[in-house]
């Protein structure tokens, strides 16, 4: 009997891998197998077939900014001043090139894109802001939100709508018990 799929159109099994490897993608098949239990042949099929259909796209270290020296997060909201496909295409061509910006998204609103940004201090970023990120090609403004505290950093993807609520009912919980 196929196991039940859930709303992400994954069945629960692939569920279980895929919340195994996004807590410790180091795991062996034998290892991730047995916390899924599932045979390992099976359980590797599975993980070739998420990576194959792209799902899985990689594995990776997470590593700490801060000591790496990073001591600076910053969010820079980007407007451009024209919004052909070219103008945008040159913009985000020049933002992979910046290794201080570790992500960058399109986005709605009053701003065009919105970047994440580190610097080793604020004095390396207003440098690396006004000497480079005001230069980029086709920016019209840009306003920069500096982080002080980080109270969730991205670790896990919710696989379906019923983690996202597990999770919300146990910090419920774990509010209650400390109240």
């Amino acid at each position: 009997m196929p196991a039940a799929s859930t709303e992400s159109g994954f069945d629960t099994q692939d569920v279980a891998i895929l919340q195994a490897l996004q807590v410790n993608a180091r795991l062996t098949v034998a290892q991730l197998a047995e916390q899924i239990r599932l045979s390992s042949s099976p359980t590797w099929r599975r993980v070739k077939r998420l990576e194959s259909e792209g799902v899985v796209t990689g594995y990776r270290a997470t590593l700490d900014r801060r000591a790496l020296g990073w001591g600076v997060l910053a969010f820079v909201a980007i407007s451009i001043e024209d919004h052909s496909d070219a103008a945008a295409k040159a913009f985000e061509a020049a933002v992979t090139e910046l290794a201080e910006i570790v992500a960058c998204w399109s986005v709605s609103g009053d701003s065009d894109f919105l970047l994440q940004v580190v610097g080793r201090d604020l004095d390396t970023y207003a440098d690396f802001a006004m000497t480079t990120v005001r230069r980029l090609p086709g920016i019209k403004s840009m306003r920069t939100i500096f982080t002080l505290k980080e109270v969730k950093a991205p670790t896990a993807w919710p696989l379906s709508d019923s983690d996202a609520e597990s999770v919300r009912a146990s910090r419920s919980t774990d509010r209650s018990r400390i109240t």
